[in-house]
């Protein structure tokens, strides 16, 4: 499979072919342009982007695959994000969900392809939706087509961002998340939630240093308080975050930064083993962060198909090397089947056939009363590597930080940044907690009994970007 992601002015090219031992191994290419291959969502010159991608094809084996799994601009397709009522029947929200494209989209919701995924959010039901119209699309086709590619799937850039960092998320409790790409001095950035995207609007800036990018996030997150959002953390990914550090970038910009290099091997190690290089090289996920995304959701969500939906050109003629699917084969069985059944009900009613004869009805057999005995309320999941943890030094020993978190290290929390307290006066050392996670604190408590004997437990805001933060006392020697 190719996956292809295209931006602005350039692209990378991920080919992956299937080994025998189920990994796969991998080539890769990225070029910039020159010259502008989108503009306003839309692909600008067919010819110069046919060119762009046909040096990458010369840089993979030969006899690859030609199947293309595109990645394309959020700008190129629509979004809408609604809540769904509580209290709307299932089979209705199908209905629901098309009339609010229509009311949204009007026009350019009729001659589009499109598909949607309904999430579990902080128990609310919500609907991501997305779609693509023909303009749009055409240019993308015809460019495939010119090199004799196949586009079998098509994905919006921000659902691949979004499946880097989609595990690290809990569903039952609603964050801000701001997922921010450095790369060669450019940034760029999306806002997202714990259900999807938040925004579709992509912000785009030219950054000469760390100390600037520093400097925007904060405007940002002031920008995005003045509308009443506020960030629970920041995404990092793109090849110039490589050496950024965690704790002083989360200190300077005031919101807690997971950078993608520790989400990725955390949480998606199985599909970087996955992926084998001839080389004996690592994959170079900053840089092919799209790409890795977008094979990550082709292999978690293979029912999300943007390009369901027939479409036709103004002629006529359908879009060639668009793979549709076509009628199931248990549809068609159901058919066969209602049809048969009417058919024989109707010749039975039309005849004077006894339905007494046949002992199609007996006497019900009584259902027993089952007493269901009461179950003990679980012990909720603790998943110690989404636990973002700060530790303060208030002992006034060097060093103490340090080896407190290394001590959680060995007790498999991983989300943790270190700094001075307020003062060096603390005796004993203190956990600060949220409410909604007092059995951390009840499981920290038992995990370092032996170094700590009674750590004070005392109550954490729970708008604080840590969820818990622990005061290292002259009790931890």
């Amino acid at each position: 499979m190719l996956y292809l992601y295209i931006d602005i002015n350039s692209i990378k090219l991920l080919y992956l072919k299937r080994s025998i031992l189920g990994q796969y191994e991998a080539s890769f290419f990225e070029k910039k342009s020159e010259l502008d291959l989108i503009e306003n969502g839309k692909v600008k010159n067919i010819d110069v982007l046919a060119s762009s991608i046909k040096e990458g094809l010369s840089n993979i084996p030969e006899g690859y695959d030609k199947h293309v799994y595109l990645i394309i601009p959020q700008n190129s397709v629509s979004f809408i994000k609604a809540d769904i009522p509580n209290d709307i029947a299932p089979s209705a929200i199908n209905s629901f969900i098309l009339d609010k494209a229509r009311t949204n989209l009007m026009g350019n919701f009729e001659n589009s392809f499109y598909d949607y995924f309904i999430n579990d959010v902080d128990n609310k039901k919500q609907v991501n939706f997305y779609s693509i119209n023909a303009d749009s699309l055409e240019g993308y086709v015809e460019t495939l087509n010119l090199l004799g590619l196949k586009l079998v799937s098509i994905l919006p850039e921000t659902l691949a961002v979004f499946k880097l960092f989609e595990k690290t998320l809990r569903k039952e409790k609603k964050e801000n998340i701001l997922y921010v790409s450095y790369d060669t001095n450019f940034a760029y950035g999306f806002l997202f939630d714990t259900g999807g995207l938040s925004s579709d609007k992509r912000w785009r800036v030219k950054i000469e240093d760390d100390a600037q990018l520093e400097s925007l996030l904060k405007e940002k997150k002031a920008e995005y308080e003045k509308e009443g959002i506020v960030l629970n953390r920041i995404i990092l990914s793109g090849l110039s975050s490589e050496n950024i550090r965690q704790d002083t970038f989360t200190k300077n910009v005031g919101v807690w930064t997971n950078p993608l290099k520790r989400i990725i091997p955390n949480f998606y190690s199985d599909y970087i083993k996955m992926i084998v290089l001839q080389s004996g090289k690592s994959f170079p996920i900053l840089s092919f962060d799209m790409c890795f995304g977008a094979f990550i959701f082709a292999q978690e969500n293979k029912d999300f198909q943007i390009l369901k939906k027939p479409l036709k050109r103004k002629s006529g003629k359908s879009f060639q090397g668009i793979k549709l699917p076509g009628v199931k084969k248990e549809v068609i069985i159901f058919l066969i089947a209602a049809i048969f059944s009417f058919g024989l009900f109707y010749v039975l009613s039309q005849s004077n056939f006894n339905y007494s004869s046949l002992n199609f009805f007996t006497k019900p057999t009584p259902t027993p009363t089952i007493v269901k005995k009461p179950t003990p309320t679980p012990t909720p999941k603790i998943n110690k590597d989404e636990i973002k943890i700060k530790v303060l030094n208030g002992s006034g020993i060097a060093g103490k930080a340090s080896t407190f978190e290394d001590i959680l290290n060995e007790n498999g929390y991983q989300e943790i940044v270190k700094d001075n307290a307020d003062n060096y006066d603390y005796i004993k050392t203190e956990i600060q907690v949220k409410k909604s996670l007092i059995h951390v604190a009840n499981l920290l408590k038992i995990e370092l009994k032996d170094i700590i004997s009674s750590p004070k437990i005392s109550s954490l805001d729970e708008d604080d970007t840590s969820d818990i933060i622990i005061i290292v006392g002259s009790d931890f020697e």
